[in-house]
């Protein structure tokens, strides 16, 4: 008996063991293996992200000549002055503007430019003394005597981040420095709004996060014609043929890329990487048939009929499966013998001097006629050298449009330079990379935010350490965007953004997360 109640007990504290075991070790081990695992997110950051409050710091150096300030008023000079603007865009976005003034008079150097012939002159000279930092903008205050400007022109625009801008003697005789620069301003902020960044453009780019409120219709038109912020571009040119017969046409294609559009795409480079390329297509014809118009002697296609251009002609142009990247298209098309010559007549019936048209978010399409080599003895089929510098000036413009370049109406007064051999002026390049930075932190908050709620949403999916690192890098990146853009470096505030919509872009399509975000509860099997 006493063998057997000892066994009992035996068994008793093994059960005890094996359950003790099973309760310490097994169960945590258990709930340890089967859990799902999430990886640490930022979610306080990312909440902050949600409140999002921009602010932008411009910095601007205003230099009276001689001249335009008296000796009383230049006792006071330099002076530095700061006007803070604050604007809410909706419940969760609000942006502030500040302007940094500097005033100071010209040195020596500088009045020395300033007595050069032409506006375009001093300009060159003026940028040849000091280069002005990406953002910021020098103004110089010129005479009423001076003659770098036409009667009829107050301010004028260089290709540079330099402006001029004439007061008359009115302006300075008899008033105080603060009287003086009271009246300058209304002129020192049209100058902002055009060479700088305005509400109306900044408003724009935070579309993503933002539903639009119509202001400014050249603005809003601007935007929906250009391609999103992308870190990349492919550009395709193509020469449509569909007569080849007739026709033997011969393109300097890589000559002329080279000469127009590349000094164009390395200013750009610190916005996006491009990449290039052109085909020749034979006997693609346009999607609808031209029509003969007997008042101008020639085939016509109206502007209703253009958007069934596209279409047709899109199917043969193929793409690039190995990129992401947005296409711009370019396409010059020579008409047949028998629709030539071919015009594109605007909404008024009017010709389009041109002969061109873009399509938003696409790219454009060019017609070119080859009708004045035929003649009456002509043998086909004719050989056609295509004058490059006529298509490439139409591409230019297009290619400007699509890529954000805004098309500007200066204010009355105001002359602005060509933007010269690059196709873009320097203070162009400024107010892209504002539009662009703003547009990347825009829609890498909407994204990582979005994320971090569906996650949030859906508590058994994965989260492993590769998407917390690239949610972690675009927290951070937006932090630093936003930092530098507070402080006025627009270079370095542009570089984070673009990282930041990388990272969040990685982390919200990582192939992890697809296959389990949207999968039903009520098929999922528990063991």
């Amino acid at each position: 008996m006493a063998i057997t109640e000892v066994e009992r007990r035996r068994g008793q504290l093994a059960a005890l063991s094996i359950a003790a075991v099973v309760i310490i070790v097994g169960v945590p081990l258990w709930w340890r293996t089967t859990e799902t695992y999430r990886a640490w997110l930022p979610v306080s950051q990312i909440k902050d992200l949600a409140k999002l409050q921009l602010h932008l710091s411009a910095d601007v150096e205003v230099v009276f000549a001689r001249g335009t300030v008296t000796p009383e008023q230049q006792k006071k000079v330099p002076l530095t002055q700061t006007q803070d603007e604050e604007h809410t865009v909706d419940e969760d976005t609000t942006l502030r503007y500040r302007y940094e003034t500097k005033y100071r008079t010209a040195t020596i150097m500088e009045e020395d430019a300033l007595k050069k012939p032409t506006a375009a002159e001093a300009d060159l000279s003026l940028h040849m003394l000091s280069e002005s930092p990406c953002g910021s903008l020098v103004v110089y205050v010129i005479p009423e005597s001076s003659s770098l400007l036409p009667e009829d022109v107050n301010v004028y625009i260089g290709q540079r981040r330099t402006a001029l801008v004439r007061i008359s003697a009115q302006m300075r005789v008899g008033k105080t420095l603060e009287q003086l620069l009271a009246q300058l301003e209304p002129q020192i902020k049209q100058v902002l709004q055009v060479m700088s960044f305005s509400h109306t453009d900044i408003t724009v780019a935070l579309s993503d996060r933002v539903r639009f409120r119509p202001g400014n219709k050249e603005s809003i038109a601007d935007s929906m014609r250009a391609f999103k912020s992308s870190p990349g571009y492919e550009i395709t040119f193509s020469l449509l043929n569909p007569d080849p017969k007739s026709h033997q046409l011969h393109w300097d294609i890589e000559g002329a890329v080279q000469t127009y559009i590349q000094p164009l795409l390395t200013k750009l480079s610190p916005l996006a990487n491009f990449s290039m390329d052109s085909q020749t297509l034979y006997y693609t014809m346009l999607g609808v048939t031209p029509r003969f118009d007997s008042s101008f002697e020639a085939y016509t296609l109206n502007a209703d009929s253009l958007a069934h251009v596209i279409n047709p002609v899109e199917a043969r142009l193929g793409s690039n499966a190995a990129s992401s990247n947005p296409v711009l298209n370019f396409l010059l098309y020579v008409p047949d013998i028998r629709h030539s010559p071919l015009y594109i007549h605007d909404h008024r019936k009017q010709e389009v001097p041109s002969n061109a048209f873009h399509s938003p978010r696409w790219g454009g399409i060019m017609v070119y006629n080859v009708n004045g080599f035929y003649g009456s003895e002509t043998e086909f089929p004719v050989h056609v050298n295509i004058n490059m510098a006529k298509v490439m000036g139409v591409f230019l413009a297009q290619l400007r449009l699509l890529l954000g370049v805004q098309s500007l109406s200066p204010p009355p007064g105001f002359l602005v330079a060509p933007c010269g051999s690059t196709g873009l002026a320097d203070w162009e390049l400024d107010r892209l990379m504002w539009s662009r930075s703003v547009e990347n932190i825009a829609t890498a908050t909407t994204t990582i935010t979005s994320l971090a709620q569906l996650l949030d949403q859906i508590g058994n999916i994965v989260i492993n350490d590769n998407i917390a690192q690239q949610v972690s890098s675009a927290v951070t990146s937006l932090q630093l965007a936003m930092a530098e853009l507070e402080v006025g470096n627009l270079g370095f505030a542009l570089q984070y953004s673009k990282e930041a919509i990388l990272a969040s872009e990685k982390a919200f399509f990582d192939p992890s997360l697809l296959h389990l975000l949207y999968f039903p509860d009520d098929q999922k099997i528990y063991a």
